[in-house]
């Protein structure tokens, strides 16, 4: 046993954690690896935080976060029983994994998917098996109506960007009717329409969100998941157990204020879609295949140069973007859609990567 581990438990050791994209401590990247929003969050959050800067701050914040989860509430047209509140989507996830999804069969979700799903599965000791995505990295359905102890993915898929619609969810929730699926939205916002709606018909259906990326709050740390009462019940005893009071009260006025301008953002997502789908088509002209996204990434390779060689030079000349070494995507980087002048930049940059080298003239003899 290597000793810097001779106080670590079994579970600590067997951990494999996740990694995080890379965040520079200087600010001479462009960071286009971590699908962070490009836009500041709405005026009306920041006003709402400098409102909660007082003294106040020596009391706990509200436990049940009552003032954002009826925002969210309204903003969904649900009840406020059927909210359930966290400290950043990865919290509320890691809730449901233990209160939800460990069982005597295994979890199931896609081969390629959100990493941290294989390490909830380590850290609360769940079986799970992974379910191929199609040649098209596109989840089939009917691959899940085999029995299980739940099923997860996110919609759209990270890091593919690939959508599922509602009525296939709606067929897996009635597939499944004896376990929990878990829709991950973290991405919906870009171009899906929310499984929210279903949470009234179906009492095994869990739908996850985050304020990180629509909502540009990466930094405050919100989520919330919606579903029935009965769902919700079971995500708030594992909380109650492990952390009572988990959004302070930045985060819940903050989220609160997010959740209410709805006008903001719908401007600032509307320009992240225009400027992924103009992304789509430069990275296609430059020779990428690239997968159709609903998401603020895009997910591209190239037939001539290997991504790992792509990341090196990008990064070299100022730009983060991402990449994983796994099976199946080992050729891809996910690119963040950050705003117009940094995807020109890009471009720009990707353009001069992938010209041809110029070849020097011989020399004159003499």
């Amino acid at each position: 046993m290597d000793e810097r581990q001779r106080f670590w438990s079994e579970t600590a050791r067997g951990l494999t954690p996740y990694v995080p994209g890379e965040q520079p401590k200087t600010g001479r990247y462009v960071k286009l690896n971590t699908n962070e929003n490009p836009y500041p969050p709405s005026p009306r959050v920041l006003e709402a935080i400098a409102r909660e800067v007082s003294a106040a701050l020596r009391l706990y914040p509200d436990p049940d976060a009552l003032l954002f989860k009826s925002a969210v509430s309204e903003a969904h047209g649900v009840p406020v029983s059927s909210v359930f509140a966290g400290n950043g989507s990865d919290e509320v996830l890691a809730h449901a994994f233990c209160a939800l999804l460990k069982h005597d069969r295994p979890l199931l979700f896609p081969d390629v998917t959100y990493s941290f799903y294989p390490v909830y599965c380590g850290l609360y000791g769940i079986d799970y098996r992974t379910v191929p995505l199609t040649e098209r990295f596109e989840i089939r359905v009917e691959d899940y109506a085999v029995p299980n102890g739940g099923v997860i993915f996110p919609n759209p898929n990270a890091p593919t960007g690939c959508l599922l619609s509602l009525d296939k969810i709606e067929w897996l929730a009635r597939q499944n009717a004896d376990s929990v699926l878990v829709v991950d939205e973290a991405y919906v916002d870009f171009g899906g329409k929310s499984a929210i709606p279903l949470t009234r018909r179906h009492s095994n259906l869990l739908v996850v969100q985050t304020l990180s990326k629509s909502r540009s709050l990466a930094g405050l740390r919100l989520g919330f998941a919606v579903g029935h009462p009965d769902l919700v019940e079971a995500l708030e005893r594992v909380r109650n157990s492990f952390n009572s009071y988990p959004l302070d009260r930045l985060a819940i006025a903050g989220g609160a204020a997010a959740m209410a301008d709805r006008r903001y953002f719908e401007e600032t997502r509307d320009r992240i879609v225009r400027s992924r789908e103009r992304l789509f088509r430069e990275l296609v002209s430059l020779g990428f295949s690239v997968l159709p996204s609903a998401a603020n990434f895009l997910f591209a390779t190239h037939p001539e140069r290997p991504a790992r060689s792509l990341l090196g030079a990008l990064r070299e000349r100022g730009f983060l973007v991402r990449h994983f070494d796994r099976p199946r995507i080992s050729g891809y980087l996910r690119i963040t859609v950050g705003t117009e002048e940094e995807c020109e930049g890009l471009v720009a940059t990707l353009r001069e990567i992938l010209a041809p080298q110029k070849q020097e003239d011989p020399p004159h003899g003499r």
